[in-house]
């Protein structure tokens, strides 16, 4: 019989991914036109805001001024907002230009990668299961590289720019929101300079000449913010092991909106390429619910 809590878990998990997956593609496809540089400004600039209005309802100012006034900790949150801001800036790319699909991709070979480089950093054991993964997902890749005579950049940013994100995170102890504040902290002076930029070439969608597109695009936060406190709650609740089969849902929602939705192209190599890394994503999964 499953707890109350554990559902309530799965519902969280189920909810951030699902968000991540579905509502912020569409949210970020809508207003491609806005173009990529702009939107990740608009995301940093307002993910900052609410995380500060949050900080402040809930108290927590106190675990922010421990974690932001040590070098240690703050070193490593530099380190970890710059890859934040490149995984958040090749994400909005490939969703503006029509790379829905390979950025799902990235998120479907991430915790797979995620686990080679836990073992490569921090010693973490693999079995067999996950060695098996792990050499599919490295063989869907050299296959993608001389069948489409390119590197699937856009895929393989996005997912090892969240791999050592989330490694570098296990580094300090922080709380979630307290970390993505400073890290967006960190970042906020680097985007307003963009903005500045962006504005004094009139290359600006965000004015007060057309107050709706303005307010709309200030929803980049809650964009941001809300799916990690749903995904944040759902571990809470679960556990990390139940919450990581949940996550597949992200990948999942992004390929069919990028196929069915938006008719993006999928050539036979990517299908292929694809089937590859399902079958690594299975026998993830059936690892991690053999050892939950």
């Amino acid at each position: 019989m499953l707890s109350k809590d554990f559902l309530k878990g799965l519902v969280f998990s189920g909810l951030g991914s699902f968000w991540w997956g579905v509502i912020g593609v569409i949210y970020f496809k809508h207003f491609s036109f806005v173009g990529p540089i702009e939107l990740v400004v608009h995301r940093t600039i307002w993910t900052t805001l609410i995380l500060l209005i949050t900080t402040s309802i809930f108290f927590k100012w106190e675990p922010f001024k421990i974690i932001f006034f040590n070098k240690r900790n703050l070193l490593y949150l530099s380190l970890s907002s710059l890859l934040i801001f490149i995984n958040w800036s090749v994400w909005i790319y490939a969703v503006a230009t029509n790379r829905i699909i390979d950025a799902s991709f990235g998120y479907f070979i991430f915790p797979i990668l995620s686990v080679f480089f836990g073992n490569l950093f921090f010693k973490e054991k693999l079995n067999k299961r996950r060695i098996i993964a792990i050499i599919l997902v490295i063989f869907s890749i050299i296959y993608l590289l001389f069948n489409l005579q390119s590197i699937p950049w856009v895929g393989i940013v996005v997912a090892l720019a969240w791999v050592f994100y989330n490694l570098i995170r296990k580094k300090i102890n922080v709380d979630v929101d307290i970390g993505l504040l400073i890290e967006s902290i960190i970042i906020l002076p680097f985007a307003l300079i963009i903005f500045y930029f962006i504005i004094q070439n009139n290359q600006n969608d965000f004015s007060l000449s057309n107050i709706p597109l303005s307010l709309l695009l200030m929803l980049a936060g809650p964009m941001t913010v809300i799916p990690l406190f749903l995904y944040v709650k759902g571990v809470a609740y679960s556990g990390l092991g139940s919450s990581g089969m949940i996550f597949f849902i992200t990948p999942t929602g992004q390929f069919l909106l990028g196929f069915f939705y938006y008719n993006e192209l999928f050539t036979i190599q990517k299908l292929i390429s694809f089937i590859l890394i399902w079958i690594a994503v299975i026998i993830y999964l059936r690892d991690l619910y053999l050892n939950k």
